[in-house]
């Protein structure tokens, strides 16, 4: 799982059928504690998240085809969660 905050969507005009009626978003990714790791990632929006929310991204594919329930998708990563709070513990 990868942490990240959405920053956008992108904008296909010629896609596969599975993205058909689904977002594409563009999230920065984030460390343990939040902050900004200087990377982005592009995954397929399953929850309705907008931007500036903290999600969790599924970037295994064949796990974003499971929760599609098409194992010929050509998809990797997956929104799958907003995140309300991280809390860290002390070890």
């Amino acid at each position: 799982m990868i942490l990240g905050r959405v920053t956008g969507n992108v904008v296909s005009t010629i896609h596969h059928p599975v993205v058909n009626g689904r977002k594409l978003l563009l999230a920065e990714r984030l460390d343990q504690r939040g902050k900004p790791t200087g990377g982005y990632i592009i995954a397929l929006d399953g929850i309705g998240a907008g931007r500036g929310e903290t999600v969790l991204i599924l970037d295994e594919g064949s796990g974003a085809r499971q929760i599609l329930d098409d194992a010929s998708a050509p998809v990797r990563s997956m929104v799958v969660g907003i995140v309300d709070e991280i809390e860290l513990g002390s070890g």
